[in-house]
């Protein structure tokens, strides 16, 4: 079996933004946060974290603060995905040279390639670093899915160790082609459970920004054989997964945490605000959630 980067939850962390760029206060104060709420690694500029509208010096530089922030408390997962296979490498050695301990890395969107060009872009990247990549595989965004057959190929890469699967149902495909040699990372908060129930390690996680301990305990007591224990926490955030892709991610996640305290500012174009009955609804569920350990909940 392949060493997994991280055991647990990973959260896809936001990046808080002003009116000069990067708010780095904000970004360390919701590192300590996921620190201190068991939190089992961060993710650095990938998609929920608004890369696509951050230029390369900005999503270096936010990288690097996280890394050092972090300062190897946790491991910190760096977004270097491009629709660019050449643009990706680039990304990839930087954020290696940086001190990453392991890469995100999305499949090409909007050019989109064939499952021989996935396979040629994903082992291009993993040429380029000797850190653990994991491949992220989310169709809704990119129109393009990676086939079983190609995470077959990609398993056979040394330091291509897994996905982040958004696609749940090729999952058991997935197993039965590459058995232990490629990890899985549930993209999905609402069906987190379903994939540790055919080996995962673990989810890459929007909703833990608001309920960061329960998603490192389900996974935790799945792996520990409290399935049942797992099942009802999975159960439990299926109101809050809902809210927090009621519109386009990673604005209600944003939403959720101004409206919780944590003033981070809103999304770059072209992502807007809610509206105002989305608005309304999103309050009223995180209502329904003991959030008091957020600033003003």
């Amino acid at each position: 079996m392949k060493k997994p980067v991280f055991t647990g939850s990973a959260v896809a962390l936001v990046t808080p933004f002003n009116e000069g760029g990067v708010d780095t206060k904000k970004l360390k104060a919701l590192i300590d946060f996921h620190l201190a709420h068991k939190t089992d690694a961060i993710v650095a500029c990938a998609t929920t974290g608004e890369c696509a509208t951050m230029p390369d010096e900005e999503h270096l530089a936010t990288i690097r603060e996280v890394v050092e922030y972090v300062d190897g408390r946790v491991p910190v997962i760096a977004g270097t995905g491009s629709n660019d296979t050449v643009h990706g490498v680039k990304l990839a050695k930087e954020a290696t040279a940086i001190g990453a301990d392991a890469l995100l890395v999305v499949t090409p969107y909007y050019n989109k390639t064939s499952q021989e060009g996935l396979y040629r872009h994903f082992k291009a990247t993993a040429e380029a670093t000797d850190l653990p990549i994991i491949v992220y595989n989310v169709p809704s965004r990119t129109n393009l899915n990676i086939a079983p057959a190609t995470y077959k190929r990609l398993s056979e890469i040394d330091n291509i160790i897994g996905v982040k699967e958004c696609n749940i149902n090729q999952i058991p495909e997935t197993v039965n082609l590459c058995g232990d040699n490629f990890l899985l990372y549930s993209g999905e908060d609402g069906l987190v459970v379903p994939l540790l129930s055919m080996g995962g390690k673990g989810v890459i996680s929007v909703a833990s920004h608001i309920v960061p301990e329960t998603m490192h305990d389900m996974v935790m007591k799945f792996l520990d054989g409290d399935v049942a224990g797992a099942a009802k926490l999975q159960a439990d955030i299926v109101p809050l997964v809902k809210a927090l892709f009621s519109d386009v991610s990673p604005i209600p996640v944003k939403e959720a945490l101004n409206i919780l305290g944590w003033d981070i500012g809103s999304c770059r174009m072209p992502l807007c605000e809610m509206s105002d009955e989305g608005r309304e609804k999103l309050a009223a569920v995180l209502k329904q959630y003991d959030l008091s350990f957020h600033p003003k909940a």
